[in-house]
């Protein structure tokens, strides 16, 4: 397991849309994914030790971010021969296990990955209604133990880009997994 941050991306970055298939194979075109407010997406897997510990939280999350009117989409880039707990078919099984609501979608080329930067799982990215980045950085300040956390990032950043209030500028970088890169 090799720990990685994410790296720093400008904010006000419109990041390229992608259209990807859920793990079920049906294509969800990305303009679809907006709620009124924005799009959560974060790039994370089944395997990796943070995004394990970090699910029941994004799914709990996603459903009060979803209330606020930002839609949330998950993203796996780690299809890889060498990760088979990360096959669209254990994602199907993820979904049933971990309750997610909301598309876990496969990026199998890793394409869409690339083009967002993204390093680790997992790896949140927040973007406005018109799809420009407004918080790129960690879920909360206590990955490996829900009770010890003091700081919900993700989550204010959320709640201020509903209510049309100024996202902190200064955010801190997510950690996890190195994204299982095929070459």
């Amino acid at each position: 397991m090799a720990l990685v941050e994410s790296t720093a991306l400008e904010l006000g970055t419109i990041l390229p849309p992608f259209q990807l298939k859920d793990a079920s194979g049906k294509a969800r075109p990305y303009a679809s994914l907006f709620g009124p407010q924005g799009l959560l997406v974060v790039f994370t897997c089944n395997h990796c030790p943070y995004a394990i510990a970090v699910w029941p939280r994004l799914v709990r999350l996603s459903a009060k971010a979803r209330g606020l009117g930002v839609a949330c989409a998950a993203v796996n880039p780690n299809i890889h021969p060498s990760y088979p707990e990360d096959s669209p078919a254990r994602m199907l099984e993820k979904i049933e296990e971990w309750k997610i609501d909301f598309p876990y979608l496969v990026d199998d080329t890793q394409q869409s990955a690339r083009a967002w930067k993204a390093q680790c799982t997992p790896d949140p990215y927040l973007l406005d209604r018109d799809g420009k980045l407004v918080y790129h950085g960690r879920i909360d300040d206590n990955w490996k133990d829900e009770t010890g956390v003091k700081t919900r990032d993700l989550e204010r950043a959320i709640e201020a880009l509903a209510a049309g209030r100024p996202i902190e500028r200064e955010q801190r970088p997510s950690m996890g997994c190195s994204i299982k890169w095929k070459s």
